[in-house]
């Protein structure tokens, strides 16, 4: 039996220029299996090869997979469009060969299995939440026909009359340290690349699940939506040391030199930050971090910045998302104005690169608070204003709504424009014409600013921030493009 995992073609964010990595969910499900002897293994990524749909199909006809995986766990490849293509290319491999089983699982999947199980006939199973145990299930059944499939936890399929059936729930992996080392060999290391001017690249997650509970976070998508609300908030993350294992071997084998943690919250455990920090250090691992956190959590930490800074730290993302800390409670982030801003100003007294995001199309934004947003922006002044456009994601609050507001129908959406940089659906004031147009002023506006990119520029921060600052000017044309031509999804007025 062989398992393919196939990344079909597809681009990154606009805003992000020639950006691509390994996909993290497919390579430790390949490492998984292969340690636990289920299968052979093998992945495809036509979007790091350059490879077109006919060929892809002419490699998929050459490695003959007796089934093949798609699913993402990050909304940062393009946001919920990986969904639209992994669909398409599911679509192509049955009608090439109907005997392939094709199994989807992940980002949106798991918060949306009957839907995508409706209008996609061509998928024969879905995975909800964490795939490794169910994959396992899955393969071992197959070989053996033992067990009903619907008795088979987390996973969904079609019985013998056509009907879904969705299996029990399945709890998630307590320990990830558990798991394999992601196959990597698996992959082409050599062509990755981050924001254009970072390689050779590579993105990491090293835990799963969120401290807090935001009501627009793409992990509602990611998880059972019996249990959600449990099964997100159950952050689990991997040993400081096992992290500079993974890192030793990016490293010495793939000579990896920039990673990304794309973890949402990477600093949540200070006692494994500190033992990630000083074994890398000590194990002389050079290679250059980003990573993503809270912002009470780095103000917390502060005392370590210049030890994670020592030990490759060059760029942090913290949320800023909304424009006073009422906004900031409703929607579930758990910190401060206050905090936000001493955590961009402790991070830029180390030396470090900070990244802020802000999130507009939130049910309640009139032009006006919009406009509020981007002067506190302004006022906080991290080094990249990385702005997104509110997109529901199922199970969240903000799907829920919107489906009320008749502001779109899920059956009939476009997925290929739900990556999180067009806007999607009205406010409760405003069209989607009309936030996109904002949008498109608040980028403009903040990268307008000379004395920001001249504060930027002549800093002391590493290379890499800077040209990071460069890719997102460059691309900010085809930035406000993506806001002016708003998606397709049965919207309505929002007002």
């Amino acid at each position: 039996m062989k398992v393919l995992f196939l990344t079909p073609p597809l681009k990154a964010w606009d805003s992000h220029g020639d950006h691509k990595a390994a996909n993290q969910m497919h390579a430790q499900l390949a490492a998984y299996l292969r340690e636990k002897k289920l299968s052979e293994v093998a992945a495809l990524d036509c979007r790091a090869l350059d490879m077109g749909w006919d060929d892809m199909m002419k490699e998929v006809a050459k490695i003959k997979p007796t089934m093949v995986f798609v699913g993402e766990l990050l909304h940062s490849t393009c946001g919920a469009a990986v969904i639209g293509y992994f669909n398409d290319s599911l679509k192509m491999i049955k009608e090439y060969d109907s005997s392939i089983k094709t199994v989807a699982g992940g980002l949106w999947y798991s918060g949306d299995w009957d839907r995508q199980m409706r209008l996609n006939p061509w998928i024969d199973y879905i995975m909800i939440g964490e795939a490794e145990l169910t994959l396992e299930d899955l393969i071992n059944n197959y070989k053996t026909k033992k067990h009903d499939e619907k008795d088979i936890p987390g996973l969904v399929h079609r019985n013998a009359q056509g009907t879904i059936v969705v299996g029990p729930h399945r709890d998630m992996i307590p320990d990830l340290n558990v798991l394999p080392m992601p196959a990597y060999d698996l992959f082409p290391m050599d062509r990755y690349v981050g924001h254009t001017y970072w390689k050779p690249f590579a993105e990491l997650m090293t835990s799963r699940g969120c401290p807090g509970k935001c009501h627009f976070c793409y992990e509602w998508a990611l998880y059972d939506a019996r249990t959600a609300s449990k099964d997100f908030t159950s952050w689990r993350g991997l040993k400081g040391k096992r992290i500079v294992d993974e890192l030793e071997l990016l490293e010495k084998t793939y000579g990896v030199t920039t990673i990304v943690f794309q973890d949402d919250a990477f600093n949540t455990d200070t006692e494994a930050m500190i033992e990630f920090c000083e074994e890398k250090l000590r194990r002389g691992n050079k290679i250059d971090w980003v990573c993503l956190g809270r912002a009470d959590q780095w103000i917390l930490q502060q005392d370590i910045l210049p030890l994670m800074k020592k030990a490759g730290l060059f760029l942090a993302l913290t949320g800023v998302e909304v424009e006073d800390d009422l906004s900031l409670s409703k929607s579930g982030k758990g910190v401060t104005i206050a905090q936000i801003k001493k955590t961009i100003d402790i991070l830029r007294v180390n030396d470090i690169g900070s990244v802020g995001t802000v999130l507009i199309g939130l049910k309640e934004d009139t032009e006006a608070k919009i406009k509020e947003r981007l002067r506190v922006a302004d006022e906080i002044d991290p080094d990249i204003f990385a702005l997104d456009y509110l997109t529901p994601v199922p199970n969240s609050p903000d799907w829920r709504y919107g489906i009320k507001k008749g502001w779109f129908d899920p059956e009939k959406i476009d997925l290929k424009t739900w990556d999180f940089q067009h806007p999607v659906v009205p406010t409760d004031f405003l069209t989607v014409e009309e936030v996109g147009r904002l949008g498109a002023w608040c980028m403009r506006e903040y990268y307008s600013k000379p004395e920001r990119i001249h504060r930027i520029f002549s800093s002391n921060y590493d290379n890499k921030v800077k040209l990071c600052v460069k890719d997102f000017m460059a691309n900010i044309a085809k930035w406000e493009a993506n806001s002016r031509t708003p998606a397709v999804s049965g919207v309505g007025s929002g007002q």
